[in-house]
């Protein structure tokens, strides 16, 4: 079997060395961790709800309000177990994660390490075009990490905020089934529900 196609050894050795040193150069520290704080243990207060209104539409005295009023509120929780006068309502809120950077430090720095293993990698007469090339393909490297991070920080940000909607969906609950005893019974009793 012949061997004429092997390299020489010493050319097989910086082909291997440029080969490495090429690769260790693609290689790109994995995305920053974004650490999210944990959820905080404070509760905001929920948006105040409309207040109600109820207006008689059977000329019911002022006395008559106040009794229906009463006894229409006390349905209301009975019918709905939320006392609205008792029960504070509160909305667990969690951190958001820091702000997207896109600023382009990964395509700086992806481009300088690209342009110091090119220039390394490439023979002595072609060190100025390894350079070029290696900044190249280096800032292309960094501006996909960049963007790779911004859109898991994209992502995280997103998720806080649908947690914190339903959070505040869930808050609300316990209230809109109030409101909606209330009116049914104010209804009932002869008021328009403004």
């Amino acid at each position: 079997m012949s061997t004429d196609w092997l390299l020489p050894r010493s050319v097989s050795r910086r082909l291997t060395l440029t080969c490495s040193v090429a690769l260790a150069g693609c290689v790109v520290a994995p995305p920053s961790v974004v650490h999210m704080p944990a959820p905080v243990p404070y509760a905001a207060p929920a948006p105040a709800a409309a207040p109600m209104y109820f207006y008689p539409e059977r000329s019911q005295d002022a006395a008559q309000q106040d009794r229906d009023r009463y006894e229409c509120y006390r349905w209301a929780v009975g019918q709905s177990g939320f006392d609205p006068g008792m029960t504070p309502v509160s909305v667990p809120v969690h951190a958001a994660p820091p702000p997207v950077r896109r600023d382009g430090a990964d395509v700086a720095a992806g481009a300088v390490t690209g342009a110091v293993v090119g220039a390394v990698a490439s023979s002595g007469h072609h060190s100025a075009s390894g350079a070029v090339i290696g900044a190249i393909f280096g800032a292309a490297l960094g501006a996909i990490a960049q963007e790779s991070r911004a859109q898991a920080a994209e992502q995280a940000q997103a998720a806080i905020e649908q947690r914190n909607q339903a959070a505040r969906q869930a808050a609300m609950a316990p209230l809109d089934g109030f409101r909606r005893a209330m009116s049914a019974c104010m209804a009932g009793r002869g008021y328009r529900v403004g």
